[in-house]
């Protein structure tokens, strides 16, 4: 893996406003990108995550979401050291899950990663939304978004239409901070058993959840607008 320091991207503070992730970045307290996708799920998907929780149990569904965020911290800090060039240890249970998940990632989807810009990296659209990426560079040729994601199962590509959302709204904030093109958002994700997978977003789809994207940004105002004018 090379490194290139194209870039020099912002220093950011993260905090809660009413509960949502906001990123402060200068003068302005932006919503994450996960706030925004969070606000303007559809109603089929809160319907589907009400069912679900109903069929296990509203004890059974925290622990597990809250089993998968500890895992999934874990193996980022192990990625991101691997990259940083710093050994991370955790001799936890979950942290030696996380790191046999982390170091599949690492033989199976970092071979193709060409050049890096950045780890951890936040980006921003003015006035809009903030979020922080896993990795910005260059994968099998092209300039990317790079986001690692950790999975109780193996996903169908029409599954991870949030994880599209992200990278686009990842991309978008790029390209208007550095005059870039992104072409592309690659997604490695990995199960506690190990099966890894590879979502690559780019041409014509690319495009279309790029337009997305701005739809849930605008619907996510209006809502904001809407709520005010009630409470004026």
């Amino acid at each position: 893996m090379k490194w290139n320091k194209l870039y020099n991207y912002p220093t950011s503070v993260r905090s809660l406003i009413n509960d949502q992730r906001h990123y402060a970045i200068g003068d302005e307290k932006l919503p994450s990108v996960t706030t925004i996708l969070a606000a303007t799920q559809s109603d089929e998907k809160r319907a589907s995550l009400a069912k679900w929780k109903q069929k296990v149990g509203e004890n059974e569904a925290e622990r597990v979401k809250n089993v998968a965020a500890e895992r999934g911290t874990k193996m980022h800090s192990i990625l991101e050291g691997h990259i940083m060039g710093q050994a991370v240890l955790d001799l936890t249970e979950t942290g030696g899950e996380a790191h046999r998940m982390a170091q599949t990632i690492i033989d199976q989807g970092l071979p193709n990663l060409e050049e890096i810009w950045g780890s951890e990296v936040t980006l921003a659209y003015p006035g809009l939304y903030a979020g922080a990426t896993d990795l910005c560079g260059v994968y099998q040729g092209r300039e990317s978004i790079i986001d690692f994601k950790q999975s109780n199962k193996p996903k169908k590509a029409e599954w991870i239409e949030d994880y599209k959302l992200q990278g686009a709204a990842y991309a978008t904030a790029h390209d208007d901070m550095f005059g870039t093109q992104i072409e592309q958002t690659v997604i490695l994700m990995c199960t506690p058993d190990c099966f890894f997978q590879r979502f690559i977003i780019n041409g014509k789809e690319f495009r279309e959840y790029k337009w997305k994207w701005l739809e849930r940004v605008n619907k996510y105002y209006e809502q904001k607008r809407k709520l005010s004018n009630e409470n004026a």
